[in-house]
């Protein structure tokens, strides 16, 4: 069994937990959504809606939290690492009363929720001066897929540093999935990944020129907030992970000593049936649904985090500049336990229908790389130029389906995330994609082209398409997209 190494691997501790409790039941009179029991891997807060309503308080604020036997200054939602967990049901109305507490302005992005682009919804055009409120308001629709969403900042600019300060947090939707018998028998439980990195002072470190070019990576790497926590698994039984990448450059290819991941879910969506994996790939924004069967001996087994090169900037991505990026040798992140035995639990059959969607009425080029910009200095590209707030690079019509091909012409690989509507992958390379499976976020490799079908459905308005290597975001890589009605 691979032994943790301190120097590659600390995690965050837990405080403040009864800060974040308190300061949601000071409006216990109009809340409805009050805090559920907690797993022993998962001991964030949870919100639930009551009646048809999730109604909460949510503060974005710096603290001083526990990190590795220490004090450290992270980014918080409620005083939490990571931020409570919310949890609706399609038709569901969500109103959050946000306090931004930061020294900077933000917002709040609901990362793969299929809800209106604009108004107080996952607009991701606001601007929240520090010290300011907004309520965030919008009905879950009533054909919303139950799956693993989640929330997190999308301020042009400050993404990567907001999230890297630790603002992120899981947005549940429950519905049909979660009354399949297996399912609901099986032993549920949530990881976010997390990594951070701080000074001897406990204070957030600056990144580095090239850091940024290459995406920031830190040195602390967390689950739920802690240090190589124990996740029970009884002996013939099932164990549901629903695992969320909320770091901002990391990759994460997981895997679990002497045992196979039956993937059911891909980025909130669920697939049509199980499909037995050796390892898994979770880019930045990616989560994945797994159950995991109890069919081993009893005893210990470490969940990794095995080596992944995502790239480098030439002669300045050698080996000193890229020691962090998962070249080095596998990280023990969790320690899977056999507890108990129970009666052995089958995997399910059948999960979803899904149907491949239409032709494309419209096909479209996107060419992802990097290089110089007049007005920035060093940029990342989409098509040759970097973001530009007030320009409408790609426009669409409500209710049509296009084909996007995603072409990586740099020497880094590049997750490719647009807000509002899933899509399916067509081909990579040329060759057609196996899995059939909704996404909102999509591994383009270097050297790569990706064949992508979107249907855009529902919500009008303006919203964004970017690389979720969140450095590469904030330097250029992001378009603005216009759906009209």
């Amino acid at each position: 069994m691979i032994k943790l190494n301190r120097r590659q691997f600390i995690a965050l501790g837990i405080g403040g937990a009864g800060v974040a409790i308190a300061g949601n039941w000071l409006r216990q009179e109009t809340i409805s959504s009050q805090p559920v029991p907690q797993s022993s891997v998962d001991l964030t807060p949870i919100y639930q809606s009551n009646d048809g309503l999730l109604e909460l308080d949510l503060e974005a604020r710096e603290r001083i939290v526990e990190l590795a036997g220490r004090q450290a200054s992270l980014l918080t939602y409620n005083g939490q690492i990571p931020a409570p967990r919310l949890e609706a049901k399609p038709g569901d109305k969500v109103r959050i009363y946000f306090t931004n507490n930061l020294q900077q302005p933000t917002n709040i992005h609901y990362h793969g929720l299929h809800i209106p682009l604009t108004g107080n919804a996952d607009n991701v055009f606001l601007e929240i001066e520090s010290g300011k409120k907004l309520t965030y308001e919008f009905q879950i629709p009533n054909n919303h897929p139950s799956g693993t969403f989640w929330y997190h900042p999308h301020l042009h600019g400050l993404v990567a540093e907001q999230l890297f300060g630790g603002l992120a947090g899981l947005f549940i939707v429950r519905g049909k999935d979660d009354e399949i018998p297996e399912l609901k028998a099986a032993q549920e439980e949530f990881l976010v990944l997390q990594d951070f990195s701080i000074n001897a002072d406990g204070k957030r470190t600056n990144s580095a020129h090239m850091s940024l070019m290459m995406g920031r990576e830190g040195e602390l790497i967390a689950i739920n907030g802690r240090i190589n926590p124990s996740i029970a698994l009884s002996k013939g039984g099932l164990l549901r992970l629903r695992i969320l990448n909320a770091s901002p450059s990391r990759f994460y290819r997981l895997a679990l000593e002497d045992h196979s991941f039956y993937q059911i879910a891909t980025d909130g969506n669920s697939l049509s049936e199980p499909i037995e994996v050796a390892q898994l790939l979770l880019t930045p924004g990616q989560r994945a649904d797994v159950l995991i069967r109890g069919d081993k001996e009893s005893g210990q087994y470490s969940l990794l985090n095995l080596p992944y090169d995502r790239g480098s900037m030439g002669m300045m991505g050698g080996r000193g500049m890229m020691g962090r990026n998962n070249r080095d040798e596998p990280i023990t992140l969790a320690t899977v336990n056999y507890e108990y035995a129970v009666e052995s639990m089958a995997l399910p059959s059948k999960l979803n229908s899904i149907s491949a969607l239409p032709e494309p009425q419209t096909v479209r080029r996107f060419e992802l790389n990097h290089g110089m910009s007049p007005a920035v200095g060093m940029a990342f590209l989409i098509n040759g130029e970097p973001y530009n707030h007030d320009v409408i690079h790609t426009q669409v019509k409500l209710n049509t389906i296009e084909d996007w091909e995603l072409i990586n012409t740099g020497v880094m690989d590049h997750p490719f995330h647009i807000h509002g509507n899933a899509f399916q992958i067509i081909s990579r390379n040329g060759q057609p994609e196996s899995l059939l499976a909704l996404r909102d976020t999509v591994l383009v490799k270097r050297g790569e082209t990706v064949r992508i079908r979107i249907p855009f459905r529902d919500f009008a308005g303006k919203t964004v398409y970017h690389c979720h290597v969140l450095d590469h975001e904030d330097l250029g890589m992001m378009g603005n997209l216009m759906i009209e009605a």
